[in-house]
């Protein structure tokens, strides 16, 4: 898997719909708006070189209202999480079932 992280600018006045048109193609995994000299940031991840090329220059680049962006190629995963999810991947409690639930639905376990 090629992961990439895409900063962009957007028309400041479009930057909500044009965060939203970016997290609605395929190869995006997530989208940020964020403070500092970029705009948006999105997460790209694809299988192929080829997917990267298409998923940027004739998708993210071709959306209205983004006027510039800069690709970071990722190269090696440090997230503590990405890592404890590879290595649970089967394994899960219920415990751990339930906390995760809790954590993607925003309500705290008792």
């Amino acid at each position: 898997m090629i992961t990439a992280i895409v900063l962009l600018k957007a028309d400041v006045h479009s930057i909500p719909e044009t965060g939203q048109a970016i997290a609605e193609l395929p190869a995006v995994s997530e989208v940020y708006s964020v403070a500092g000299p970029w705009d948006l940031v999105a997460i790209v991840r694809v299988h192929s070189q080829e997917e990267l090329g298409e998923a940027i220059t004739q998708q993210i680049d071709k959306i209205p209202g983004i006027t510039a962006s800069e690709t970071l190629l990722g190269l090696q995963v440090f997230s503590r999480h990405d890592l404890e999810r590879l290595f649970s991947l089967g394994y899960e409690t219920d415990e751990q079932t339930d906390y995760e639930t809790d954590y993607e639905t925003g309500s705290e376990a008792s």
